[in-house]
């Protein structure tokens, strides 16, 4: 077991854990912060998606020895703390959930994209939304969502 500090969603952390433990088990199993989904283990799906200063990354496939104190990280859970982030709306307004595995993976990376470029076209969310796996089939709302945010066309009551 050793000792490793984290900072995630703007709280640091010691957790004791083995060397080689995932980060996101450390996320869920230790730290209780259940919204990022463990999906494939591989890095192809795309549920255990979080932010790693900024930058869209899959937990799954991290380990936590690999994380230096100073770098930030950000789940879901960080994301909005009152689960009403302009995409967390979106997603509600465009009916984009169903089954809902791949949601939080799908926020955040579609947070990361929105915060590299608040305008995006069709195509860059496309091609920046690629990788994350929607079982349901849900790619087209969304898009919708995405640009609804993009837009700044997120109904009031949502």
């Amino acid at each position: 077991m050793a000792n490793y500090k984290l900072e995630i969603n703007d709280i640091a952390y010691e957790v004791d854990v083995d060397e080689g433990t995932s980060l996101l088990w450390v996320i869920r199993e230790h730290l209780g912060l259940t919204g990022t989904k463990y999906g494939c283990g591989i890095a192809q799906c795309g549920a255990c998606t979080i932010h790693i200063d900024k930058t869209p990354m899959r937990a799954c496939v991290l380990q936590v020895q690999d994380f230096s104190e100073g770098q930030k990280i950000r789940t879901i859970e960080g994301l909005s703390e009152n689960g009403d982030h302009p995409l967390q709306k979106a997603w509600i307004a465009s009916q984009a959930p169903q089954c809902g595995y791949c949601q939080s993976g799908q926020i955040m990376q579609a947070a990361a994209l929105l915060e590299e470029n608040p305008n995006p076209s069709r195509e860059e969310i496309k091609s920046k939304m690629n990788g994350i796996l929607c079982r349901c089939g849900t790619y087209l709302r969304v898009i919708k969502a995405i640009e609804m945010v993009a837009k700044n066309e997120i109904p009031s009551n949502s």
